[in-house]
């Protein structure tokens, strides 16, 4: 008889879990829509219940917060453990419900744990490019993204940011905000959730065509939130 699937380790359900979540998210929503004029679009494009691959480019550490208060649903993101060992960034990444893994999320270990949750009929948020941006543009994907598409079944919700890589980018050891009540700059920052699409073809195909089509789905999703932006 096979073991239920438990929650990975980092992950809390119970309700002290859904307590820091709300709490850390009433907190970055101040945050992020005062210090970074937060703007977004496509929150009913989230699927309300069941399991949700969400992929997104990655520009910044500022991403996952800024897309998680987008969106209406709790995700789940991974997180190097490496991330964990500062008190307070650790914390907060664990009340975004961050789960910590030892390698990038598109590595064997990522996968594995992804399937798990995604299995739980939770909604994952992945970076196929695996690291951030160093330049502002969308890099090379993974390949273990073709390969998480062929064990998960789920739909796939293309997410876009843009902002967040000249808010703080990965040189730079401090985000800078664009306030709300000051011109615009090129820090503020916009999410663009796109509509949900079945992963079966994506996983019928070849790898290198997969990952082609997912990276248009990225490249239009970061040009709607570019677009959307305060400019």
């Amino acid at each position: 008889m096979n073991r239920p699937l438990q929650p990975a380790q980092g992950l809390r359900d119970d309700w002290s879990g859904k307590l820091l979540h709300l709490a850390t998210r009433i907190v970055s929503n101040t945050a992020f829509c005062l210090g970074w004029s937060l703007r977004w679009e496509g929150t009913r494009n989230m699927p309300a219940t069941g399991p949700a691959l969400c992929i997104a480019n990655h520009q910044s550490f500022l991403d996952p917060p800024a897309i998680g208060l987008a969106t209406p649903r709790r995700l789940v993101y991974l997180a190097r453990a490496t991330l964990f060992k500062n008190p307070i960034f650790g914390a907060l990444i664990r009340g975004l419900s961050a789960v910590p893994i030892d390698q990038d999320g598109v590595g064997k270990e990522g996968i594995r744990a992804i399937v798990q949750q995604l299995l739980q009929g939770k909604a994952v948020l992945v970076f196929p490019e695996g690291t951030r941006t160093p330049d502002g543009t969308l890099q090379s994907l993974r390949p273990g993204i073709h390969l998480l598409l062929k064990r998960a079944s789920a739909p796939i919700v293309p997410i876009g940011i843009a902002g967040a890589y000249d808010a703080w980018p990965m040189w730079r050891k401090f985000p800078l905000p664009s306030p709300v009540f000051f011109p615009p700059t090129n820090r503020t920052i916009a999410v663009s959730i796109g509509e949900p699409i079945d992963s079966a073809p994506f996983a019928a195909m070849d790898r290198e065509t997969a990952m082609a089509e997912l990276a248009k789905l990225l490249a239009a999703a970061h040009a709607r939130a570019e677009k959307l932006r305060r400019k």
